[in-house]
This record gives C-alpha cells, structure tokens and sequence, in this order.
C-alpha cells in the first residue's frame, strides 16, 4: 500500500507502556492488562515529547493498556482519541497468558516454525498477515483524513506495529519481523515522500530529527 504523493504526512506508532505481563514475558494478544504504574510514567514522559510533534488526531487499539497510553497524549494535546477494535495486538490464541518457556515446552513445534520465520497460527490464533489486513486500512483511513504535512499518532502494540510497518512499505511479510522490536512507549515514524511511506525512525525515545545528506 502507499499514499498519495507529496503531500508530507506523518504516521508515528507508538506503543504501549509497561504491564505486568510485560515484565513476566507472557503473550499477551488481546488479553485486556492494564499499564503498571512504571508504564503510566512511561506514557506520561512520551506523551510530552510527542506533543512537540503537534499531531493532529490520535486513534488507538481499544484495548486498556493501549487506550491509558493514548489518553496521555490527548490529555496534554487535547485531541480526542479514536478507539478501534482493529488495532489490537495479534490474537495468539492458547499461547496467550503462557511465558515463552511455557509455550515452548506445550508447543514446541509450532514454537520453533514461528522463531524460524514460518507463517504460524501461534496457539491457533492469527496470521500476521491477517493483523496487517485489519490494522494497516485504519492507519491509511486515518491518514487519509490529514492535511499536507499533517502528524497522525497511531496507539498499538508491538507485533500489529512491526505488521502494519511492513504493509504500508510493501515488504515481503517474510521480512517483516527483521524491522525488530519495540520497546514499551517507544514509537516508529512513516513519513510521506514522493515514492509513497518511509520510514524515517525505528523504536525512537526521543524527537526525531532532520535527516542530513542522506543517500549522499
């Protein structure tokens, strides 16, 4: 997928902050946990970097630990935020709640098939193409809405983030998990340039800057 050209828009992705499970290493996917109090302090740090940005609408997976990371930002910038269903995280079916040791040791084979690469229902839930299907038409629908040169701030998790990446850049899902991950309120930015989405920021904790002399 691309975007119309020379228009200048900006797409961050940011994810959630800290929960519990985080901590644990279990799967989450669309079980609802909630932000600990350190991931709270996580959104309200970024919220004001990402304020600087001067977005210009916010949406959100609805789950809980999406939905308190977005109201961060809405509560400094005072944009609404849009909640949509199609922004969760990856259903993972039975692996969800379950550690990678646990998981490992039910389901090794499945296991094993997904750190090689191989297209995997994990624990019998979705493909990560299906994730991209479903969370990469919002991001552009939302996009679509901005003026030139207008931010759009995505709220969502890891594993629908890196998806929906590689989709609006047109990567090959095999490549998609080489764009690594991110760690909790960190955020990836997609900027508009004449060839359609670049992306120009991977994992940022901070603003991101003006590229100089780049491709020279």
């Amino acid at each position: 997928m691309s975007a119309p050209r020379g228009r200048g828009r900006r797409i961050v992705l940011w994810r959630h902050g800290q929960t519990a499970w985080n901590l644990e290493q279990r799967f989450q996917g669309t079980t609802d946990i909630e932000l600990t109090a350190a991931g709270v302090s996580q959104a309200r740090r970024a919220a004001r970097l990402l304020a600087a940005l001067t977005p210009d609408a916010i949406v959100s997976s609805d789950l809980r630990r999406a939905a308190a990371t977005a109201a961060e930002l809405s509560a400094v910038t005072g944009l609404p935020v849009t909640h949509y269903e199609g922004l969760r995280e990856t259903y993972a079916g039975v692996w969800q709640g379950l550690t990678h040791t646990e998981i490992n040791e039910r389901y090794g084979d499945q296991y094993e098939a997904w750190r090689r690469g191989e297209p995997v229902r994990r624990g019998g839930g979705e493909l990560e193409t299906e994730v991209a299907d479903r969370a990469a038409p919002v991001v552009l629908a939302a996009a679509d809405k901005l003026d030139d040169g207008g931010v759009l701030v995505v709220v969502s998790h890891g594993g629908t983030i890196r998806t929906t990446i590689g989709r609006l850049l047109g990567l090959d899902p095999a490549s998609w998990e080489s764009l690594g991950g991110l760690s909790n309120c960190s955020w990836s930015v997609l900027g508009e340039g004449a060839r359609g989405w670049r992306l120009t920021e991977h994992n940022a904790g901070s603003l991101p800057e003006a590229v100089l002399g780049d491709d020279t």
